[in-house]
């Protein structure tokens, strides 16, 4: 790419602007190229504008990853209103895609506590622009050189790009679902309808919120219904129905008289609802819509919050009326529309039979997973995204971020936020596999829960599949590929989430943060074939859960005697030398290990000989149990490490000290 040089192009006209807005413009060529003078735009009769474009030099192409012509508009009001940024929009809507930075911009104000203003407002919407604020006073009065780039560094630097929770809606911060939508649009366009299913974050909503904004490009109307709404899910389905009718005019502004919420009723509602979907048809130019159903498993059996979905033959009723019509259409040679269901669990479309009465919609919707990025898509998002930031990712660590999350957005995206924040403030930074590394060790000590929330959708709905999850995680692969073998559609599910993959007939996890937390989690479920292993295992439990029993046992005791009595109650259990040696010390005393010699087998005998009184509403009704719980613990003690332990002997301990870890983790 040529290199751009400061100053003015001779064909630009400044005729139209201020005499100071002149002289900001003079200012700015003497760092950026002004590439065209722009123009004036009126919002309302008192609502103007003027704005010209400019194109950044090689220091600020470096340093802010922009190339292209960026729009710059002139707020001469004292007062900034947020309306004011609806000017941009306009600017965009005069130039052909891919001219303009979408992602930055520059507003210049007349408001001189512009800079503050904008900050509040990009806090409170992180999804954004970088808007760049000036006052008009800080290019008259201002005589610091690096002004202009400072607050670039402000603006640019000090957002986390990385850091979004919600789905995205701006196309300037979407990415690599583009082929996804296009996939879709032409379904509908060919009067087909689609299934979309993936695990949770995966950037479902996202790309329903991309496929509205591509059809209004092409002036196509669409609705979303969120079925997760109780507006509609708890309404019976006739009367959901009418709710789609009244959702396709609000979200179109259509003007259309349509039949009552009343006539909607169960012998007339698939009536009704054919009626007004035509006469909404006919307001669009005749041009079908697309009838989005996102969070589909909130109105399907099994899954759906409200009993007459979940029990009942709503969601067959409603499905045969949905069909029926789309079916009748067609055949009429007059495509109203079409549909695409969105969620997490395709059993809606899988399942053949709901209560004896055949499935409506069983194989009638090809449904795809959405698939994790490829390293392409995964280099774009974070290579763009880390430019605007000032982060310069080493080429190598595209490949490793695509493997250790499989090309799962929401986990790169919160992986590179972390880097992010552990990165040399000071920008341009670069980012290597010592950054990586630390960041990814960060993050599996941080957000596990990420990762559970990931897969929630197996724990909840395919339980089989996650428990063989569980067992590739651990390396028990004959326990798997006998799963594996006996029923196939459990690896259908699992291949089809992007989670595993095959490959000659041996499987992998394609998100390897998964395999290292279910690992992590089941650690003590993986088959240990060496005395030293069970007796690192034993040790590092017995350390974990022993401190937490001590506290456990004091703040009862404590809590149900009082101090005084708790004392003589623990020093009686301990007994001659260590009572006569504890005369005098305080209570806490008795349980710090630092302090007083205390056993487990002690906190087996308190808790057993109070255990009515004290301990059972922590430890449950049997008492014998626990005791035998606490005992084979207290067996495997560190003196005890020259011994052999057989396999059965590890499974018993496994088995009770699982159970008092449950106990003592639940409690403190």
């Amino acid at each position: 790419m040529a290199n751009t040089f400061p100053g003015i192009n001779q064909s630009v006209k400044l005729s139209h602007f201020e005499k100071e807005e002149k002289l900001i413009i003079q200012r700015l060529s003497s760092e950026w190229y002004v590439t065209n003078g722009g123009g004036t735009l009126e919002l309302s009769e008192k609502s103007n504008y003027r704005y010209f474009l400019l194109k950044p030099c090689v220091d600020f192409q470096t340093m802010f990853n922009i190339e292209r012509e960026i729009a710059v508009v002139f707020s001469p009001y004292k007062d900034f209103e947020p309306r004011t940024l609806d000017a941009f929009e306009r600017v965009y809507k005069r130039y052909p895609d891919q001219r303009l930075e979408n992602v930055c911009c520059i507003l210049i104000s007349q408001d001189k506590n512009i800079k503050d203003k904008i900050s509040s407002l990009l806090q409170k919407d992180p999804e954004s622009r970088v808007i760049i604020p000036f006052s008009y006073n800080d290019f008259l009065e201002t005589t610091n050189n690096d002004f202009i780039k400072n607050r670039f560094r402000n603006f640019f630097f000090e957002r986390d790009l990385f850091a979004f929770e919600s789905p995205i809606t701006k196309d300037f911060f979407f990415f690599g679902r583009n082929s996804l939508i296009h996939k879709i649009i032409n379904r509908h366009k060919s009067n087909e309808n689609s299934g979309l299913f993936g695990l949770r974050k995966t950037g479902k909503t996202s790309v329903i919120n991309g496929i509205v904004r591509a059809l209004k490009v092409d002036k196509m109307p669409s609705v979303v219904i969120d079925c997760q709404d109780t507006a509609f899910n708890q309404k019976r389905w006739h009367k959901a129905l009418f709710y789609i009718i009244s959702e396709i005019k609000k979200q179109n502004n259509i003007q259309c008289k349509v039949a009552e919420e009343s006539e909607y009723d169960v012998e007339n509602a698939s009536t009704k609802f054919e009626k007004d979907l035509k006469r909404l048809y006919s307001k669009t130019d005749n041009k079908p819509f697309l009838i989005i159903f996102d969070e589909i498993e909130n109105i399907s059996p099994i899954t759906s919050p409200n009993v007459y979905w979940k029990e009942d033959l709503d969601f067959v009723s409603f499905w045969q009326t949905v069909r029926s019509k789309f079916q009748k259409f067609i055949r009429e040679e007059n495509a109203v529309f079409s549909f695409l269901v969105v969620g997490t669990n395709p059993k809606a479309i899988e399942t053949s039979r709901i209560n004896d009465t055949e499935n409506p919609i069983f194989n009638n919707v090809p449904f795809e997973f959405i698939q994790g990025f490829t390293v392409e898509q995964t280099t774009e998002m974070v290579s763009k995204l880390g430019g605007y930031m000032g982060l310069n990712f080493d080429d190598t660590l595209f490949g490793k971020l695509r493997d250790d999350y499989g090309g799962h957005p929401y986990l790169i995206r919160h992986l590179c936020s972390i880097t992010n924040e552990l990165t040399n403030k000071h920008r341009p930074a670069s980012v290597d596999k010592t950054h990586y590394a630390k960041a990814k060790t960060l993050f599996n000590e941080r957000y596990s829960s990420y990762l559970e929330m990931v897969l929630e959708v197996l724990v909840r709905f395919y339980p089989e599949e996650y428990e063989m999850l569980n067992y590739l995680a651990v390396e028990d692969f004959d326990t798997f590929n006998d799963l594996a073998n006996l029923s196939p559609d459990l690896i259908a599910h699992l291949k089809g989430y992007n989670v595993i993959e095959e490959n000659d007939g041996n499987y992998y996890f394609k998100i390897e943060a998964i395999k290292e937390y279910l690992k992590n989690k089941n650690k003590y479920k993986i088959k240990l074939n060496t005395t030293e292993d069970k007796w690192k295992e034993i040790s590092e439990r017995r350390n974990k859960v022993e401190p937490k029993l001590r506290q456990l046992v004091r703040m009862q005791l404590q809590a149900y005697f009082g101090k005084p009595d708790a004392f003589k109650e623990v020093v009686d259990i301990y007994g001659e030398p260590r009572k006569t040696k504890l005369v005098g010390s305080d209570y806490n005393d008795l349980f710090d290990a630092k302090k007083t010699e205390v056993y487990f087998s002690d906190l087996t005998k308190i808790i057993s000989k109070h255990y009515n009184q004290v301990f059972k509403n922590i430890f449950g009704s049997n008492k014998d149990e626990i005791k035998v719980a606490l005992e084979t613990i207290n067996k495997f003690r560190t003196d005890a490490h020259a011994k052999e332990i057989t396999n059965d002997e590890m499974d018993f301990f496994r088995v009770h000290m699982s159970r008092i870890e449950k106990i003592v983790n639940g409690f403190i």
